[in-house]
C-alpha cells in the first residue's frame, strides 16, 4: 500500500516501538488468531534489511495441537520446568525478578495453549567467527514481526531458551540441516492493550560522544565548551548483590582509596545520611592544585542510587556525581558511576579564562582524568567485593 510520506504519524510509530513488551501473563489463550493476521505481520517483517538483499528467511508457524504439545514438552525440558520451580520460590517475595518470573511461569505452564508458535529461521549456518553475516539478516525482521503484532493488538515474547533442544525441534518440524532457528515467539491476542514504555536510561545517559564514556547534557557544538554540559560515565559488572555494592559506594572512605584526586571525604554529621546531607572532600591534583569542597546529597535510594552535587545548590554546583546500582542476572550488580561538569565554576574555570582558545582541550583532558579515576574506583570496589574482603 502506497502512502504519502507526509502522512506518517511518528507519534503512533514511536508508541508502537516503545510499548512492544515481552508479553507472557497477558496472552489471551482463549481467542483464536487468524492465519492471515500472522501472514500480514510476516509480510511487514520481510521488508526488513537483509544481507546481500537475499530472501533467506523462512518462518515456521505451528498451529497443530499435537505439534504444540510436543513443542511444550521440549520447552519444559530445555528450561521451562526450572522456570516454573524458580517462580514458585520467588512468589510473594520482593526479588527484582519476581513479577517477571510469574509471567514466565504462566507461559511455561501454558505454552501448548497459545494459539500459534512462530519460529523465524534463516537458510545458512553461522560460521562461529563472530562476524556479521547470518543473524544480522534475520534479527531485525523478527523484531519487526513483534512490532507488527503489537500494532494489531497481539503480543509475544522473544524466547531462546528452547534452543537447548534445537536438534529435537528441528527433527519434529523436519527442518533441513542448513536452516538455523533464531527464536520462539508464542503469539496471541493480548488481554488489554494498555502497555506503557518500560523504565530505561534516558538516551543522554547512555549515549557517548566521540569517546566511550563521554556524555553531553546540552546541544553539541564545535569547538566543545563547558556550556555543552560535558560529563563522564564509567561502569562495571560486579559479582555481588546490590546491597553489598550499596554499602561499598556509601562508605566515603572507599571513594579515596583508589582515586588519585580525592584525598579524603567525611560526613559532616553523625546522623543517618539522606537527601540534603552534606560531606566534605579534600582533593588535589598537579594541574589544578588542592581544594576543599562541601558536597550535598541529591539522591539517596538504598541499594539503587547515591548522588551528590559539589556545592550547596544546583545552580552553582561545580559538578554533579552519582552512583547507580542495577541488579542483573546471576546475583550480580551493574555499578554505574557518572559525573556532569558544571554548571557553576570549578578548577577549569580559571584555566579557561587564561586561555579560552584551549577550552576544548582543557575539557577533554579533564574528562580523561576523571574517567581514569572513576574507572579505578569502581574496579577497586568490584575487586574488594568479589575477593570477599568487602562482603
Amino acid at each position: 500500500m502506497d502512502l504519502d510520506p507526509t502522512m506518517i504519524d511518528t507519534a503512533m510509530i514511536d508508541h508502537a516501538l516503545m510499548t512492544t513488551r515481552s508479553v507472557r501473563a497477558r496472552l489471551d489463550l482463549e481467542r483464536d488468531v487468524p492465519d492471515q493476521v500472522i501472514l500480514d505481520c510476516i509480510d511487514v517483517a520481510e521488508q526488513a534489511p537483509t544481507g546481500g538483499n537475499q530472501g533467506s528467511r523462512r518462518w515456521m508457524v505451528i498451529r497443530d495441537q499435537a505439534t504444540k504439545d510436543a513443542m511444550a514438552e521440549l520447552y519444559l525440558k530445555a528450561g521451562g520446568s526450572w522456570v516454573i520451580e524458580s517462580a514458585k520460590k520467588l512468589e510473594g517475595t520482593d526479588h527484582h525478578s519476581a513479577k517477571m518470573m510469574q509471567g514466565a511461569r504462566r507461559l511455561a505452564e501454558n505454552i501448548a495453549q497459545v494459539p500459534a508458535l512462530v519460529i523465524p529461521t534463516i537458510i545458512g549456518r553461522h560460521d562461529g567467527s563472530g562476524r556479521p553475516g547470518l543473524f544480522d539478516s534475520v534479527i531485525q525482521a523478527a523484531w519487526s514481526f513483534q512490532v507488527a503484532l503489537r500494532a494489531r493488538g497481539l503480543g509475544s515474547t522473544w524466547t531462546t531458551m528452547y534452543l537447548a533442544e534445537a536438534d529435537a525441534v528441528a527433527e519434529l518440524l523436519h527442518l533441513p540441516d542448513n536452516v538455523t532457528q533464531i527464536a520462539l515467539f508464542p503469539v496471541a491476542y493480548t488481554i488489554g492493550t494498555d502497555f506503557r514504555p518500560a523504565k530505561r536510561y534516558p538516551a543522554r545517559d547512555i549515549t557517548y560522544f566521540d569517546r566511550y564514556g563521554f556524555t553531553l547534557e546540552g546541544d553539541r557544538s564545535e569547538p566543545r565548551t563547558m556550556a555543552n554540559g560535558p560529563g563522564v560515565t564509567a561502569e562495571i559488572d560486579i559479582a555481588a548483590e546490590p546491597a553489598a555494592v550499596w554499602a561499598a559506594v556509601t562508605d566515603l572512605a572507599n571513594h579515596s582509596r583508589w582515586s588519585d584526586e580525592l584525598k579524603i571525604a567525611v560526613w559532616d554529621s553523625s546522623d543517618d545520611p539522606g537527601v540534603g546531607s552534606t560531606f566534605t572532600g579534600q582533593n588535589g591534583n598537579e594541574r589544578i592544585g588542592e581544594w576543599q569542597v562541601t558536597c550535598t546529597v541529591t539522591h539517596w535510594e538504598p541499594k539503587r542510587s547515591f548522588g551528590w552535587l559539589v556545592g550547596t545548590d544546583a545552580a552553582s554546583a561545580a559538578a554533579r556525581w552519582r552512583f547507580d546500582i542495577e541488579p542483573i542476572p546471576g546475583r550480580q550488580s551493574r555499578l554505574r558511576y557518572h559525573v556532569d561538569l558544571g554548571p557553576g565554576p570549578s578548577g577549569l574555570t580559571g584555566l579557561i579564562a587564561e586561555n579560552p582558545d584551549a577550552e576544548p582541550l582543557f575539557i577533554a583532558g579533564r574528562q580523561e582524568m576523571l574517567r581514569t579515576n572513576m574507572a579505578a574506583t569502581i574496579a577497586g570496589i568490584g575487586d574488594e567485593l568479589t575477593s570477599g574482603s568487602g562482603a
